[in-house]
């Protein structure tokens, strides 16, 4: 199936990002425009899901925005690769479960490919390493599904300030830490934006 890849170079604003997904659902829905897969970085910005609660915000002085996606709150800053899609599950399998999956391979398959080993948890959404016996987040899921299209994205951690989520406690879970690849390994991470395309897109068509 068709799908555009989108790739920005500079910055771009969260509302800007969100409106541009919504706006490709509209257009998805009938049948105006393909599949998107969108990636970017955000300017550095606290985003809260439909999930969140206000006990979560341990900084009340940090500049929080409601989305309309799932889960909690996490943090977007430069140094993180974000992935927005805009996916027609009409065109696939009617199967959020499924399609979550795919995301969580997809990201695991990518860091395997820079000798990261990661893995999902079915009870945290995200994806996770041990870092020497310590579970931490290195990539935050986010997903809503309107008319049987999905779309917000994921977010990985390469070499992002990790002090800014301790104005937070990240996804609601204050039990396991958050980590970033340039502290798992300082390699260089510029090919990931490919990998993640090639993985995605492959594991879509699956």
């Amino acid at each position: 199936m068709n799908i555009e890849i989108k790739k920005s170079i500079k910055p771009v604003k969260y509302n800007i990002a969100i409106k541009l997904l919504e706006e490709r659902l509209l257009d998805i829905n009938i049948n105006k425009k393909s599949d998107l897969i969108w990636l970017l970085e955000h300017e550095e910005i606290y985003t809260a899901g439909t999930s969140y609660k206000e006990s979560e915000v341990l900084n009340k002085n940090i500049n929080l925005i409601k989305t309309n996606r799932g889960g909690k709150i996490t943090y977007h800053g430069p140094g993180q690769l974000i992935c927005y899609f805009v996916i027609n599950l009409k065109q696939r399998q009617k199967d959020i479960r499924r399609f979550i999956t795919i995301i969580e391979k997809t990201i695991i398959e990518s860091l395997s490919e820079f000798n990261i080993k990661s893995f999902g948890d079915p009870k945290n959404i995200g994806i996770w390493v041990n870092d020497n016996g310590d579970i931490k987040k290195v990539a935050a899921i986010g997903v809503r599904v309107s008319k049987w299209i999905a779309y917000h994205g994921f977010a990985i951690n390469i070499n992002n300030d990790l002090s800014k989520y301790q104005n937070i406690i990240p996804c609601g879970i204050n039990d396991k830490g958050v980590t970033n690849l340039k502290t798992i390994n300082d390699q260089n991470y510029n090919m990931l934006s490919d990998k993640i395309v090639n993985n995605f897109t492959k594991n879509l068509e699956i």
